[in-house]
């Protein structure tokens, strides 16, 4: 590693002294030192980008006495670069010059204009398009934590207080931030651990009264309890250090963040993490998101349309009237078949949102103006569509898409129709849209007139049938004439430059021409460019109208997309109730009825007052993992204002949705599957209520069998008597299907098998009653075990049930299991009155004697 001496820099060249000056501002970023056509990087810096994007590393002389590592990269591939460095949680400062080179003494003036970091990003090429890119920020207090997200590229700022290190788990697994930033004394670092863009930040970033003020000049008020922030500490610490962190990057205002929202939990259902892992919401077990739910659910037409829909699914709502108000819209689109005429109109509004924070922070391309002004051109036809909407919640969107006569009159009288990628070579803005730019360009485009008129007249007065006027951006105007022709040029023609085998000129009255033409150039596009920032200027004034109309149109798309989803799908409405429970009539998995070969088996479930859990018996791979993230699931898209995969469901209050379903080890915290699994369960315990939904798969299987036994059946025990949550508890151990004789409110069902030899066929239907036996060794053998496995396993098995026969009355299908009251014997009794410590050696010995004759024979 090259260590930089920036302690004296007078001993290294003038070039080196400006970069190393740059880079110690930013030493955590790669700098982009800009030179010519190129970004170069130095230093510690061309050693990581060369191993992170394979370019070359090479040396540039000395400086300060030793070698420089380089490597380089041209600066027009420059965007395909950042978005590799971007996904690889890599943050970047890119260096111009802005100074002249005409008149420099010295190196040109640099310095840093732009800051690319994966949370800070509003480039169209850098983004995932269909995700959220957020930067959250989060703040450790006394009691409790503060956390904050902002998506740059929308402008949506929300901050949340969290009581426990879970909640904090759970709300870093929702929003899955692309960069985390944290006090430097953040005491639970475990959490953040396997965050790759996490980013430590001074302490004083967090003082509250300097958060407090920088927002309120954010937002231009005197205080925030206009927002609801009026009792969140913590929150506002942890979004003031967001705030100057944004402002640090970007160095340009940000006129559209504008508001900032409190995320209540209570008005959502609650999912910890570990549920959103296992019901594989958004992203599958293996980290992609094939397979997911978010997946089948989502075929909406615009960008914005499904990062909402993904938020959505990640915050289940509880307030039945919000819930019923999107169901409402969801049916008319559905009975009207109006998602088949929306579709291609909502195609056409692009991705708004985005565009329209590039529009505050200025950087939109000549291409975003084109997409706004086709957005707005349809927007009265979209309205037409909206016009005689019944549902409450369609009349509603309609009002906050709104639209933009004017502003859609200027876009159409200023863009041209398929403008250039860039406004630097300008031919952006149509002529007839400003009398003075128009002038310029003819006068430029008429010169351009005048070269076919003085090549002519030169050919006719010199005789040089060859002669050509010419044009090229390195050597300007030209007149070009063969080798063979060169003897008739006249004295007045000074050579300019020879080729192979011709002979370039120029003459005054064409080198007149030329500075006239570039003039024009130059004034028509430095003209041009100022007619850009100003148009910026004439838009802006509605920004806030443009972000809720992006809101709206979003919003639109996902309830379209419900509708059509629920006619491609089969879902049907589900029914909201007052009454505690849930109720569904062939019941499906959204997904693996999607990627499953053979057709689905429907199942219903009955949760009640009376019957508040189900003991779910039946061999592996029947289908018990299946039916239970079933019924959560079908809750879940229920309260996000989905119709859903089933006959019919009924549901009712739900607060909070738990599953402890499969469990891996954390090796990196020093927790074993068995301590992870008891770990969830535990927070189960502790948080669920009665209006919970609880998924418990195979407790205690990761210890020794009368150990796991005992956990399961006194976890089952206390969720149904104590809690009386609404559960679901899959279990192999067939003695938990003695509970129902014990409590009121339990009922054993089981998903069944029929055995045929040594084959068995999983029949995948919920049927009341416990499993007959667990089909182990046969599920075994389909795995592939080797027969002479299976053959001993089966003559073990055998063994074991006879032995426990005898000894017992054990029935291998039934077993019995009762926690009787524990007795104490006479050597316990004995061994309650001895003090080890005030014992001789012989009394020792007596009292070892006595409690051997205590010892039952």
């Amino acid at each position: 590693m090259n260590v930089i001496d920036t302690q004296n820099l007078e001993k290294h060249t003038p070039m080196m002294r400006q970069y190393l000056t740059l880079k110690a501002e930013h030493p955590e970023m790669l700098l982009f030192y800009r030179m010519g056509d190129f970004y170069e990087l130095f230093y510690d810096d061309a050693k990581k980008a060369s191993e992170l994007l394979g370019i070359s590393l090479t040396a540039r002389g000395k400086s300060g006495g030793d070698p420089i590592p380089m490597a380089g990269l041209p600066y027009h591939a420059v965007e395909g670069y950042l978005a590799k460095l971007v996904q690889l949680r890599v943050s970047v400062a890119i260096c111009e010059q802005v100074g002249d080179p005409a008149t420099s003494k010295g190196p040109v003036e640099r310095k840093v204009v732009r800051i690319v970091t994966p949370g800070t990003l509003t480039d169209e090429a850098l983004l995932q398009e269909r995700q959220d890119n957020l930067l959250a920020a989060v703040y450790h207090g006394k009691v409790g934590y503060g956390y904050a997200t902002l998506d740059l590229s929308s402008g949506r700022f929300v901050v949340s207080e969290l009581e426990t290190t879970e909640s904090l788990e759970a709300e870093l697994q929702r929003t899955n931030p692309a960069e985390l930033l944290y006090s430097e004394d953040f005491s639970d670092i475990a959490l953040i651990d396997n965050f790759n863009g996490k980013r430590r930040r001074p302490e004083w970033e967090f003082d509250y009264d300097t958060c407090h003020k920088l927002l309120l000049d954010q937002f231009g008020t005197k205080d925030l309890r206009g927002f609801g922030l009026d009792n969140v500490r913590l929150s506002l610490q942890a979004a003031g250090c967001l705030m100057q962190y944004v402002k640090d990057t970007q160095r340009t205002a940000l006129p559209h963040i504008n508001s900032i929202v409190k995320f209540d939990q209570s008005t959502s259902i609650v999912l910890d993490a570990a549920t959103r892992r296992n019901l594989e919401l958004t992203t599958n077990l293996q980290g992609g998101v094939d397979n997911t739910l978010a997946s089948v659910l989502d075929n909406t037409t615009t960008p914005m349309g499904s990062r909402m829909l993904q938020r959505w699914v990640h915050e289940p709502l509880r307030q039945q009237a919000q819930i019923e108000s999107r169901l409402s819209a969801v049916t008319e689109i559905l009975e009207t078949g109006l998602f088949e005429t929306l579709a291609p109109q909502l195609k056409s509004l692009g991705d708004v949102e985005r565009i329209t924070a590039r529009l505050a922070l200025r950087s939109a391309r000549p291409r975003d103006f084109s997409r706004l002004k086709q957005a707005l051109s349809t927007l009265p036809e979209l309205q037409l569509m909206l016009a005689n909407s019944q549902s409450a919640h369609l009349i509603k969107l309609a009002k906050t898409i709104g639209e933009f006569p004017e502003e859609l009159a200027l876009l159409d009288r200023a863009i041209i129709d398929t403008p250039p990628m860039l406004i630097r070579d300008g031919g952006v803005l149509k002529d007839g849209y400003n009398a003075e730019l128009d002038q310029w360009r003819a006068l430029s485009q008429g010169a351009t007139d005048y070269l076919g008129e003085l090549e002519a007249r030169e050919k006719e007065a010199t005789g040089i049938s060859t002669l050509k006027v010419g044009y090229n951006r390195v050597h300007g105007y030209y007149i070009e004439v063969s080798r063979r022709e060169s003897d008739l040029v006249p004295l007045s023609y000074q050579r300019r430059q020879t080729l192979k085998n011709t002979e370039r000129y120029i003459i005054a009255e064409l080198k007149e021409h030329e500075e006239k033409v570039l003039s024009s150039q130059g004034k028509a596009l430095a003209l041009e460019k100022q007619l850009w920032e100003e148009l910026f200027d004439l838009i802006l004034p509605k920004l806030h109208e443009l972000q809720l109309f992006a809101q709206g149109a979003a919003e639109l798309d996902v309830l379209s997309n419900f509708a059509e989803r629920a006619e491609t799908l089969n879902y049907q409405c589900p029914t909201l109730s007052n009454t505690p429970g849930i109720q569904i009539e062939s019941g499906r998995h959204p997904v693996v009825e999607q990627v499953s070969q053979s057709p689905f088996i429907a199942n219903p479930v009955a949760l009640s007052s009376q019957r508040k859990m189900l003991i779910v018996t039946g061999p592996n791979m029947g289908g018990k993992s299946t039916y239970m993230r079933q019924v959560a699931l079908i809750t879940l898209m229920a309260h996000i204002g989905s119709y859903v995969p089933a006959q019919s469901a009924i549901i009712g209050p739900v607060d909070r949705i738990f599953t402890r379903i499969g469990a891996s080890d954390d090796l990196a915290s020093g927790r074993s599957t068995f301590m992870v699994e008891m770990t969830e369960t535990a927070n189960i315990l502790h948080n669920a209520t009665t209006q919970s939904l609880v998924l418990m798969d195979e407790i205690g299987r990761g210890t020794s069998t009368y150990d796991g036994l005992s956990l399961a059946w006194s976890a089952a025990e206390y969720l149904a008597e104590k809690i009386q949550a609404m559960t679901l508890f899959a279990t192999h151990y067939f003695e938990l299907t003695q509970l129902p004789e014990l409590m009121s409110n339990v009922v054993n069902v089981h998903l069944d098998a029929i055995e045929h030899g040594d084959n068995i066929v999983f029949m995948h239907a919920v049927q009341e009653g416990a499993a007959s036996k667990s089909y182990g060794l046969q599920v075994a053998a389909l795995a592939g075990v080797p027969a002479k496995v299976i053959a001993a396993a089966k003559h073990k098995l055998h063994h074991l049930e006879s032995r426990d026969s005898e000894q017992s009355g054990y029935n291998p299908t039934q077993q019995s299991l009762s926690f009787p009251e524990p007795q104490t014997s006479p050597v316990d009794d004995a061994l309650q009155g001895i003090n080890p410590d005030e014992l001789s050696p012989k009394q020792a010995h007596d009292i070892l004697y006595r409690l051997k004759q205590l010892m039952p024979t």
